[in-house]
């Protein structure tokens, strides 16, 4: 015989089961990678991403639009809720009586839009230069009532 004392293996095959799996492995991969490869089937991350945000963005502005940023103009009970959200969450920067401390001051004519909606655009998105978006933290209703507020000091 030829028994030389070193394994020869060459001969045995793999598993047929291991075989299986690794076949399995590759097609899963090239298919995978024909699906989700951007140049190849044009699905992106970044597309899907893009799409959510403008849905979003339009939600905001559906919102906005029927929530009337004016309603709560003129009525004393809404008025006084809107000075009690002002003071715990702008008179920090604004001052107490908005006058204007870090941010400017609310009594007189704003650089962004004086009127209720200019008013709303501006807590609810903030403003570039430190006013940072309060539309998460306050909601709209409290935001409206915010802009009433303000609007009766004027």
């Amino acid at each position: 015989m030829n028994d030389s004392g070193v394994p020869h293996e060459g001969h045995n095959k793999i598993p047929k089961g291991w075989m299986a799996f690794f076949i399995g492995v590759v097609i899963f991969l090239l298919w995978y990678i024909a699906a989700y490869t951007p140049t190849i089937s044009g699905w992106s991350f970044y597309k899907i991403f893009e799409d959510e945000m403008k849905a979003g963005q339009q939600q905001a502005v559906t919102a906005v639009a029927s929530s009337d940023p004016g309603r709560y103009v003129g009525k004393s009970d809404a008025i006084a809720e809107g000075e009690a959200a002002y003071q715990t969450s702008c008179a920090a920067c604004h001052m107490t009586d908005a006058s204007g401390g870090i941010g400017p001051n609310l009594k007189t004519k704003l650089k962004f839009g004086s009127t209720p909606a200019g008013l709303y655009e501006s807590i609810a998105n903030g403003r570039p230069g430190g006013m940072p978006p309060f539309g998460q933290q306050l909601g709209n209703d409290k935001i409206c009532k915010i802009a009433a507020w303000i609007e009766s000091l004027r």
